[in-house]
């Protein structure tokens, strides 16, 4: 006779539905607020709250907090934690129908890991935002920071305004329900002032994009169809880059040479 399979609940399923991991480690969770270092006049939001673990600490160490949490079944304890903390407000909404506040802000929370992108997104979209720190798939972290050793295009396109860096890791032992990986600490950080001024960032985005397009099988040659070549080989020359180099291998810091140095004059017509 086949063994039982385990009996799915409606909760079980809500839990697959919403993506939810709740971090139930309190050293787990004490990495996180020291990576997030919340001021005593911060502004926080606090996405995907669950039943207030993160919550609770976060309250001890900033000015005003607002914990978003969009599940129906676990709203009633966070309100009830939330009532009983000073300066603590509890939404329950979806973060990322949420309006960014007018004033500045950060992002702290162990978010439901397959809305990452669209958390990201959101608050590299927010004006006011000072930084986030997100507790995210350990991958998904490296991936960002250049922990592998490769840069995406969304962390090169947004360098000259955003710092990206992997500052912790979480095992995955420390949720509940256990998932499949580690999780990482994501921080992103809005630059006091761009690396570039404001009016050039339209135009490094589009050599990014040109240079993350794959034409012709090389950075050189992507770059090629928009400037001309021996301006182009002076510049990878001058960023000690190899004509040959996968463009996932090209550093933040490099992008910012090849653009200033192919934007001496333009890019060709």
């Amino acid at each position: 006779m086949a063994p039982r399979r385990p009996r799915t609940t409606a909760r079980d399923r809500s839990r697959r539905v919403l993506s939810q991991n709740f971090l139930t480690d309190p050293a787990a969770t004490a990495r996180l607020v020291r990576a997030a270092r919340p001021g005593p006049d911060d502004l926080l939001l606090e996405v995907g709250a669950g039943r207030g673990q993160l919550t609770r600490a976060l309250a001890a160490r900033c000015g005003r907090l607002v914990a978003y949490e969009i599940d129906p079944v676990v709203a009633p304890d966070l309100a009830a934690l939330c009532a009983r903390l000073p300066r603590v407000e509890h939404r329950q909404a979806d973060f990322l129908a949420a309006r960014p506040p007018a004033e500045p802000f950060s992002v702290v929370g162990n978010i439901p890991w397959s809305l990452t992108a669209a958390v990201v997104r959101w608050c590299l979209a927010a004006p006011g935002l000072r930084a986030a720190t997100l507790l995210t798939q350990l991958e998904y972290a490296r991936k960002r920071s250049g922990d592998h050793g490769r840069w995406s295009r969304l962390t090169v396109l947004t360098w000259p305004e955003h710092h990206w860096r992997l500052v912790g890791r979480v095992p995955r032992t420390a949720f509940r329900p256990v998932p499949g990986v580690d999780g990482g600490i994501l921080r992103i950080d809005r630059r006091p002032e761009p690396l570039l001024p404001p009016a050039a960032l339209p135009a490094y985005r589009r050599m990014v994009e040109i240079g993350f397009g794959g034409v012709g099988g090389s950075l050189a040659a992507s770059l090629s169809t928009a400037y001309p070549r021996a301006r182009v080989d002076g510049a990878l020359r001058a960023a000690r880059l190899d004509p040959a180099t996968p463009v996932g291998l090209v550093w933040p810091e490099q992008w910012l040479v090849l653009f200033r140095l192919l934007h001496a004059r333009g890019p060709r017509r």
